[in-house]
């Protein structure tokens, strides 16, 4: 597990604990919210961390779609070493394809297209790509042609990221966990990172990433501080500046959170940025007050996750504390705190839902029959 962050109150890093505990009660509340882990830091120290049982800080989560952040950052590392640059066309880098790829606007897809989920298809190609090559993905991805010019248009498209994972296998010539060990995850301190691979044994990119909460936190600190680690630039400032500010409009996405634009690999919002992943897996990014939000769950209403942390961790910012809500008796203001368990769940008791990997719900279902736990 990650082992970076010192630990300290929310007090002495600004936070009135009071909004973090209605915070807490606000996610186990929630209707179709089912919370694992919540970890806030401030400037880069852990201002509260807690988690429901059986999950805890060294036990890895499913990240789902918020792996696609950790690809971007290998695309990141690559194109500061010079393997990548981001004017490239994608045909370049799969010379192979040269002579089957003939549609011209697949031909002027750049890598920054894919990056910003806008490579001029209007809707998600997965299904027909491997429709029509099962084994080879980037293939069938390439031989469909694009409905609009490339850059013109967003749509979530896993291909995108899954071709973004190839180029970066080809230009390094090992796989993706072995390229960012020593460039990204070592520096960070993360040490439990593994990924779902494909039949071929490429790493899926787009999905498939477990990692720590911890390590989630790490990540959206890396990109805080624009690239920067202990002294070391890992990714280039002007690559942090671009691959968190609107690439492309998506004003179609249906919640407010989802139709601020989106960068490279990350969503805009309302407030900050944020890389995230099906049923609530959050990395939000939060410059304006030097604050990272990582999050795990099981949660069907991810807009209901982010309303409560703009409705009640917002507001206690730089606030001065207040009096406790009587509804929560623990003493918030702790080192690393902790919401305390509402009834003793056991390892035995716990029965998750797992939804595969491959089928997301869109962002603003709800749960019907939420199962929450408590903190402990």
């Amino acid at each position: 597990m990650t082992t970076t962050f010192r630990r300290s109150t929310p007090s002495a890093l600004g936070i009135d604990a009071t909004g973090l505990d209605r915070l807490v009660s606000a996610l186990e509340g929630a209707d179709g919210v089912e919370p694992h882990s919540v970890m806030v830091l401030r400037h880069g120290a852990v201002a509260a961390e807690g988690w429901w049982a059986p999950f805890a800080a060294d036990r890895v989560h499913l990240l789902y779609s918020l792996s696609k952040s950790f690809t971007a950052a290998a695309v990141g590392i690559a194109v500061r070493a010079g393997l990548i640059d981001l004017d490239d066309t994608v045909v370049s880098h799969f010379p192979e394809l040269d002579a089957e790829v003939t549609d011209e606007r697949t031909r002027r897809m750049r890598v920054r297209h894919l990056l910003a989920m806008a490579s001029g298809h209007r809707t998600e190609t997965i299904d027909r790509a491997e429709a029509i090559d099962p084994r080879d993905t980037v293939r069938g991805f390439l031989l469909l042609p694009p409905d609009e010019e490339p850059g013109s248009v967003f749509a979530y498209n896993q291909p995108c990221t899954y071709t973004l994972g190839e180029i970066v296998r080809r230009v390094s010539g090992t796989s993706l966990l072995e390229y960012l060990r020593p460039r990204l995850f070592a520096p960070l301190g993360i040490d439990d990172f593994a990924w779902r691979r494909d039949d071929s044994g490429a790493e899926l990119g787009y999905s498939g990433g477990y990692t720590t909460t911890e390590a989630v936190a790490a990540l959206g600190q890396l990109y805080l501080q624009r690239g920067m680690w202990d002294g070391q630039r890992l990714l280039d400032e002007d690559w942090v500046e671009t691959a968190t500010s609107v690439r492309v409009a998506n004003p179609d996405e249906e919640n407010p959170d989802w139709s601020a634009g989106y960068g490279f690999q990350f969503w805009m919002a309302r407030h900050g940025f944020r890389g995230d992943g099906a049923y609530g897996q959050f990395c939000v990014v939060l410059p304006e007050h030097d604050v990272v939000v990582a999050m795990t769950g099981q949660s069907l209403d991810m807009q209901a996750v982010l309303d409560a942390v703009w409705e009640h961790l917002l507001p206690a910012i730089d606030r001065q504390g207040g009096p406790r809500p009587p509804t929560r008796p623990c003493a918030s203001d702790s080192p690393g705190w902790h919401s305390p368990p509402r009834s003793p769940v056991t390892r035995s008791e716990y029965s998750p839902r797992c939804p595969r990997a491959g089928s997301p719900p869109r962002p603003g279902r709800r749960a019907s029959e939420p199962d929450w736990r408590p903190c402990t």
